[in-house]
């Protein structure tokens, strides 16, 4: 707030001027003044406590057009700092202990007050993915999902948590004051009761029926928006998130650009970047980031997921009337659950897997990426790497990046967007791996095998194998590409040199924690210095968070490259040309079987069932008129077209790149 250089006492002709105009004030002395105020703008409105007043001298246009007089009419003012050119009209109870900054308009609201002291939903603990608070984490203005990931499931890393909590409490207290403030332009208008809630700049409360103990983090850049009907005690809420339509909400973190609306209620879960809550129900959830819920009928509860998308009716069980809701489940990045799917927790779903059907036995299908899972009369059946021909796989990685809606220029959580990287990858391996030891148990093909409850049909264990090696022959092939094309290549001595890892950092095995992809030592490694006392600070631990995403590229070729040497039996610096066009040969053949997997796939979108119920009382040239208005055609639809050029352009990299290693 832009603070005049000093503030007076009013004089006499000023307190005439505010008694004329229905002002009173047991003590004039306890109210100062900026140079330059103007009391005329001051009516009908009660002063207690101390307060400082800036100067009112400008006018508005507000939503309707009608031009509105900065000032205060209709209050009561007890304890407040408010800055200039405020406007404050209509209040019902009375506005006490806040600090109000330039430019922001309060109207038609009841009761804005601190009582004693607050953080401001600062510290407050959110018993996350385990109902019973075994997993709890105690939010902060500047939680990332990473932070929280850590917090929530590291549990065996004991001190690092601590250690972790224990800097969130010193912010905590840093935070404590038993002042509130309205951050400049902020817009509060037909709100209900405001207490123990901080805003940011720019921050729109319109119609909130009670918000209690909360930051409302809005930014110039991203404003928060908080609706009409919405009920929220103990939370946190980041710029550019919108939280509308009478969404309830209790113990919760919002985070950037995340969307809640119509009638959403969630209590103790985290929400981070971009997700939405639509009519749904959440309790206990951890959401990483694009989780997205849009159903009236579904329930999330005591699991973590991230970039999922819940389809309507979806449900999971963590009570079993025993010992309490103490069950808990896992949900790989980009699942999806069909309408009605149903999960009996404690189960781990591996990433970008479809869930089909109800599922009543305990499941771990961690290792098997990019499936199916159907729930039938014979129990859970697994298809493993099915998901891998999907076209909405591929939809997936065009929509996320083009769905953020973080514009404030500091984001919180650190995301990779890549659907085929070490993490799914590895995953990928260990899947094929496990298919193989699997049919080598027996000489005879079984009509099915069991892994951790769920059935895998015999027919389709060849086929996963199959799947999952061209997977990874693609993403291999993908990566060794991008290497070669930022080289030059003069020759193939110097070129495979230039292939070398550069560190043995990104080796080994690779974890998503909750939208940034990272070595698993590099992981512990961060935890090992907070267990040290080497990250001493939240911002350090963000720092070094930082440092992960930027290292991404560079680590993630140290991973394929030690994976390309045991996928072909020697060391990539023992290659010749030869070698390495034999990979993007592979490529080539692996990525046009799946780039026809995809195509068919899409087109039975445009197959003559899906045409049932168009062209309403008319004849088959009716029908097929109206589909095409309304749906458009196979050829032209907007993924299908960037999955042919992107075909193509890949293509013709691989070509170029191929004739240069022949040159060398």
């Amino acid at each position: 707030m832009e603070r005049p250089n000093q503030y007076r006492h009013l004089d006499e002709s000023e307190i005439k001027i505010l008694l004329r105009n229905g002002c009173e004030c047991g003590n004039w002395g306890d109210i100062q003044v900026a140079e330059g105020f103007n009391a005329e703008r001051i009516r009908n409105v009660a002063f207690s406590g101390i307060n400082r007043l800036g100067v009112f001298n400008d006018s508005y246009i507000d939503t309707a057009g009608l031009t509105v007089e900065t000032g205060i009419r209709n209050a009561h003012i007890h304890n407040c700092e408010i800055g200039s050119n405020v406007c404050i009209r209509n209040i019902g109870g009375y506005i006490s202990n806040y600090k109000i900054e330039d430019g922001s308009s309060i109207i038609n609201c009841g009761k804005i007050f601190v009582e004693g002291e607050s953080a401001f939903g600062n510290g407050t603990r959110v018993a996350v993915i385990d109902e019973t608070g075994g997993r709890s984490v105690p939010i902060w203005d500047r939680l990332s999902a990473q932070e929280a990931y850590m917090i929530s499931l590291y549990r065996h890393r004991k001190e690092a948590v601590k250690t972790m909590e224990h800097l969130i409490m010193e912010y905590v207290r840093s935070v404590t004051s038993d002042r509130g403030v309205i951050g400049k332009n902020s817009i509060l208008r037909n709100c209900g009761t405001i207490q123990n809630i901080k805003t940011g700049p720019g921050t729109v409360l319109d119609g909130a029926m009670k918000l209690v103990d909360g930051s409302v983090n809005s930014s110039r850049e991203a404003s928060v928006y908080i609706g009409s009907g919405t009920i929220m005690e103990h939370f946190i809420v980041c710029s550019g998130a919108v939280i509308e339509g009478s969404v309830v909400i209790e113990n919760c973190f919002i985070g950037q650009g995340s969307l809640l609306k119509n009638h959403f209620s969630a209590s103790n879960s985290l929400f981070f970047a971009n997700c939405e809550g639509f009519l749904g129900e959440a309790c206990s959830v951890f959401a990483g980031p694009y989780t997205v819920t849009h159903h009236k009928s579904t329930l999330l509860i005591a699991g973590y997921f991230s970039f999922m998308n819940v389809g309507s009716g979806t449900n999971q069980s963590n009570h079993m009337y025993k010992l309490g809701p103490m069950h808990q489940g896992i949900v790989g990045r980009g699942s999806k659950t069909s309408s009605n799917a149903y999960l009996l927790w404690p189960a781990h779903i591996g990433p970008f897997t479809f869930v089909k059907g109800s599922h009543y036995r305990n499941l771990d299908i961690s290792s098997f990426p990019f499936s199916y899972l159907v729930g039938d009369d014979s129990g859970s059946v697994l298809m493993p790497a099915l998901n891998l021909a999907n076209i909405g796989t591929v939809r997936d990685s065009l929509k996320w990046p083009a769905r953020d809606r973080r514009t404030d220029s500091k984001v919180l959580d650190k995301i990779i967007f890549d659907i085929f990287n070490p993490y799914t990858v590895g995953k990928m391996v260990e899947g094929r791996d496990i298919l193989r030891e699997l049919k080598s148990q027996r000489e005879d093909d079984l009509p099915y095998y069991m892994y951790h409850n769920a059935r895998i049909k015999g027919s389709l264990v060849n086929n996963g194998i199959k799947l999952y090696q061209m997977g990874i022959n693609i993403y291999l092939g993908n990566v060794l590409m991008k290497r070669l094309e930022n080289l030059e290549l003069v020759s193939l001595r110097e070129t495979v040199e230039k292939l070398a890892p550069s560190s043995d950092k990104g080796m080994g095995e690779w974890v998503d924690i909750s939208g940034l992809l990272a070595p698993k030592l590099v992981v512990d490694e961060l935890l090992d210095n907070l267990e040290r006392g080497k990250n001493s600070s939240l911002d350090r631990i963000e720092r070094s968070l930082d440092e992960i995403a930027l290292s991404y590229g560079d680590w993630e070729w140290n991973w394929a490259n030690q994976l390309i040497g045991k996928e072909e039996g020697k060391p990539i610096n023992t290659y010749d040309a030869n070698d390495l066009i034999r990979i993007i040969d592979r490529w080539k053949e692996d990525l046009s079987s799946i780039h026809n997997m995809l195509l068919n796939d899409a087109a039975k979108e445009f197959s003559r069932k899906s045409a049932i119920g168009f062209g309403m009382d008319g004849d088959e040239t009716a029908r097929s008129i109206d589909f095409k208005e309304v749906r458009g055609d196979f050829e032209t639809h907007k993924v299908v077209v960037g999955l042919k050029e992107r075909y193509d352009e890949d293509m013709g990299r691989a070509d170029r790149l191929i004739e240069a290693l022949r040159s060398l």
